[in-house]
């Protein structure tokens, strides 16, 4: 199993966000729409399977379902090409789902 955390996307983000109403959003296309769907009402088993085939869209939904700002967080990316917590100016990518981009996140370590 990989403990590298995907990059979310700008479609991801919007789409997402489609799914939870909110401003910033895209509607996704109708296969989209139903694997946010199945993602958001798997059983464990289910949700670990789904996150092996479509690890962005997983990490997309569990940031907007468990994370305090995570709405704002997926607003951000849909609006630019990176999360908030990036120093490098958001241009350096790709991010991971704390908002630092490959660079960031080495000189962090």
């Amino acid at each position: 199993m990989s403990t590298t955390k995907p990059t979310i996307t700008k479609e991801t983000a919007r789409h997402v966000l489609w799914m939870y109403d909110r401003k910033g959003s895209t509607k996704p296309g109708s296969c989209t729409e139903h694997l946010i769907r199945a993602i958001q009402t798997a059983d464990i088993l289910h949700a670990a399977k789904l996150r092996q085939v479509f690890p962005e869209l997983v990490a997309a939904i569990d940031l907007a379902r468990y994370h305090e700002d995570g709405i704002a967080e997926l607003q951000h990316i849909a609006a630019t090409e990176g999360p908030l917590a990036c120093r490098c100016g958001n241009t350096a990518g790709p991010f991971d789902l704390h908002g630092r981009c490959e660079n960031c996140t080495e000189t962090a370590a």
